[in-house]
């Protein structure tokens, strides 16, 4: 059976390029064995501080043979100096043991320090590449998955992974340490009662086994629970005013309870499970300590070993034992962190729905070439392009058409019709599935979107504003332009006055997604940043449908200006930006079906001449 990954279906096989197709984000696996491969993984990104790993891994094996030397040293005073009652013999050992109490906590210290400062450095680097990756998915990507899942990665995912660094991996490597360090003196004490203690230990293998499928199981669900409630309450913040408009708190706060329920109830499960198997472990430590007990007594009896032997036995056993419980716990956490660890990596590992070609070059930008800069356009043609967001349905089929360098083509139709697909494909932000798209005679799959990008101005109805200040956004399309670029750019716009009327003109915070300008005034920001960026192509996307009818009135001839010898697509529905292109469009059903200018199609009388009809009532009605 094929995995969702793994359903491939190439596409321009002669241009190297890959498109592929996947499930949705939400099919996880919530079962999975701990895996050393993800372990191994997590610490190449601690190759900055490589030096404090193998500092930290040499102090982990240290401490873990000094917390057995404790017993062991405490073993030998009471069995030599106290026994025999030599008080010098007592102070030196005390000495000796206080002396390895200061170099145990000195190095405890470092221990901790360099824990930490590794598992910053993890995180750092997995949170940097998971926004690396995020960055360069097409938008095929977040149509699919949610941004509330891509946020519990970078949250409460990696901060799993945080404590399982810091503390899981280095604590349950000490304490395994000091059971193996135990264990070797204590078989170099007493053969017969170690063989004892690796009798019993099976059983200790058995209850973890039983108790570890449950934990993997209910850790992940947990997880995954918790995914999807960060995932609904990003939606809810982002979609506030529809909740408000439409008066579905309580609705959505209740389908919000029930996410909670659910990842409560996992939790619990969770919860549940480890508070019965740490009380388990510790029962049989102590259990296990009342055997050795028995025969330890026995053989002391029968003059098979030593009373002092028995108590450097038992002091060690208790080393060998206390471990048991702390792991059990600590594997509760190294679950959660492999979970964690799993979903980081499956988005990090995310193939990108289609990738440029092996051989794709820079689009040469004519102006950079020339001394004189002048403005140029750009040639772009469609040729039988075929193109679905889901490639088993079609939103456009067969569409041609060729316009020529600094030509303005308007397109019109219905809602659903295929307009914004168009412009999605003329900015390369998708492929299409079928035919050919060339800019400048070259196919757009041979250019790379870098390159093409920055020949391209943009300006949609609902554009995106960054926090910062008026100035730094529009300073996106060029950053190295000066204020006084900036002023002249708006100056051409006839917006330059609006703009020094904010409360502190250009240097006014825009707020979080440009929420303290009205909306004319955020469109008006990002007119002024498309010609900052001085296009070879411009693409307006009901740009000024949010601008009140005297401010577009201005805008109008700057427009004109702005547009003038570039090649531009204007998807509108008022007649003012229509009248004007030199030809139009006219889609239904994802096919162009009729094409030409506003006064030929006017004069046909066929679909465009109705849509007009609507268009006047429209701007009558405004």
């Amino acid at each position: 059976m094929v995995k969702p990954a793994e359903r491939l279906m190439a596409t321009a096989p002669e241009m190297g390029l890959v498109r592929r197709v996947r499930a949705d984000d939400d099919d996880e696996v919530l079962q999975k064995p701990l895996e050393w491969a993800l372990i191994r993984r997590l610490f190449t990104y601690a190759a900055p501080v490589r030096k404090k790993v193998t500092a930290l891994s040499v102090m982990t094996v240290i401490r873990s043979a000094q917390l057995p030397a404790f017993a062991w040293l405490t073993a030998m005073i009471i069995n030599g100096p106290v026994s025999r009652g030599d008080v010098a013999g007592l102070w030196l050992g005390v000495g000796v043991y206080g002396l390895l109490a200061l170099w145990t906590d000195g190095m405890f210290h470092f221990r901790q320090r360099y824990a930490l400062e590794i598992g910053e450095t993890v995180v750092n680097g997995l949170r940097a590449a998971v926004f690396a990756q995020v960055q360069r998915q097409p938008m095929s990507f977040f149509n699919r998955v949610k941004i509330g899942r891509i946020i519990g990665r970078v949250t409460s995912d990696i901060e799993a992974l945080r404590v399982g660094i810091q503390d899981v991996i280095f604590v349950s490597a000490i304490q395994g340490g000091q059971m193996l360090f135990s264990a070797v003196v204590m078989a170099w004490s007493d053969r017969v009662l170690f063989l004892l203690v690796l009798g019993l230990a099976p059983v200790l293998w058995v209850i973890n086994r039983h108790f570890r499928v449950k934990l993997s199981h209910y850790s992940r669900a947990a997880s995954d629970s918790f995914s999807r409630v960060t995932a609904t309450l990003a939606e809810s913040v982002n979609g506030i005013r529809v909740t408000q408009r439409f008066v579905r708190q309580e609705t959505n706060a209740g389908l919000f309870r029930h996410l909670l329920a659910d990842h409560s109830r996992y939790s619990i499960a969770l919860a549940r499970t480890s508070a019965i198997l740490t009380p388990i472990l510790e029962l049989n430590s102590q259990f296990f300590v009342a055997v050795l007990l028995m025969f330890g007594g026995w053989r002391v009896f029968h003059g098979e070993m030593e009373v002092g032997a028995l108590i450097t036995f038992f002091l060690l056993a208790n080393q060998f034992f206390a471990p048991i419980a702390v792991i059990g716990n600590q594997y509760n956490q190294a679950l959660v962190a492999m979970a964690g660890a799993e979903r980081v990596f499956a988005l990090i590992d995310t193939p990108l729905d289609w990738e440029e070609a092996a051989t794709a070059k820079a689009l040469i930008d004519p102006r950079r070439a020339a001394s004189g800069g002048a403005v140029s356009g750009v040639s772009v043609e469609f040729r039988g392009v075929d193109f679905g967001y889901d490639p088993s349905r079609l939103v456009l089929q067969g569409v041609s058409f060729k316009v020529e360098p600094g030509q303005t083509v308007a397109l019109v139709g219905h809602t659903g019709s295929g307009k914004s697909s168009i412009i999605n494909l003329v900015a390369k932000f998708y492929l299409p599935t079928a035919g050919d798209i060339l800019v400048d005679g070259c196919e757009i799959r041979e250019v790379t979107g870098h390159s093409w990008h920055r020949q391209l101005g943009m300006v949609a109805q609902q554009n995106f504003l960054f926090s910062g200040t008026v100035l730094a956004n529009i300073l996106l399309a060029r950053p190295d332009a000066t204020e006084v670029e900036v002023r002249a750019a708006a100056t051409t716009l006839d917006c330059i006055d609006i703009l020094d009327a904010l409360p502190r003109g250009l240097q006014t915070e825009v707020g979080e997604r440009g929420a303290a300008l009205s909306v004319g005034q955020r469109q008006l920001v990002c007119f002024t940043r498309a010609l900052l960026a001085d296009p070879r192509l411009v693409i307006l996307d009901e740009a000024t449908s949010s601008i009140d009818a005297l401010t577009e009135a201005r805008l109008q001839r700057a427009l004109a200006a702005l547009l003038r010898g570039r090649t531009s697509f204007v998807v509108a529905h008022r007649l003012s930006t229509i009248r004007h292109a030199d030809c139009v469009f006219v889609l239904d059903r994802g096919r162009i079906i009729e094409r030409g200018t506003h006064a030929a199609l006017l004069a046909g009388g066929g679909h465009y001449a109705a849509l007009y009809r609507q268009f006047v009532q429209v701007d009558e009605g405004g």
